[in-house]
């Protein structure tokens, strides 16, 4: 009896070894395993997809735009590594900065009780409430990877890997 007993002890941990939390059915769910508030990514994603190396790359539908405190503009793919309360080396993803787009870089949360996130967007570290990305937002589609001239914006076009403005 007492191997029975240990056998099932032992079971769930053996299981929880094999399958790590990282298996998560949603993109949200997945960025609240990793410390990460759940609004930092747009409420309709495609698809996601988490290597062993923690590379995470993240589909949309298509390119889109929306704002927290500034506004945000996603390319149909948003790639960086994801460890807990970071996500480093992001592609894809960029900020309205005083009427220039620039690449974030880097969203860190160092400290979850300071209620504080940092985004690094190479020439600026930003910091924000946590209380901005609670929510997943709706996300403004924008055609052909361009910032749309009625979302306030003319001649901006977005490079797939540069950010380049024109």
């Amino acid at each position: 009896m007492a191997t029975s007993s240990h056998s099932s002890f032992l079971l769930p941990i053996f299981l929880f070894l094999i399958f790590p939390l990282s298996h998560c059915d949603s993109i949200h769910d997945l960025l609240k395993s990793k410390g990460l508030p759940p609004g930092l990514l747009p409420k309709e994603v495609k698809s996601f997809k988490l290597d062993t190396n923690g590379l995470l790359e993240v589909t949309l539908f298509g390119p889109c735009l929306t704002k927290f405190e500034n506004r945000v503009y996603f390319d149909t793919v948003v790639k960086g590594n994801l460890s807990y309360g970071e996500l480093r080396g992001l592609e894809g993803l960029s900020q309205e900065e005083l009427f220039l787009w620039l690449p974030i870089k880097d969203i860190i949360v160092d400290d979850p009780s300071s209620g504080l996130i940092l985004f690094d967007v190479g020439v600026v570290h930003k910091q924000f409430s946590l209380s901005l990305f609670e929510d997943p937002p709706d996300c403004k589609p924008q055609s052909n990877g361009k910032i749309s001239l009625n979302s306030g914006i003319s001649g901006v076009s977005r490079k797939r890997k540069g950010f380049g403005v024109k």
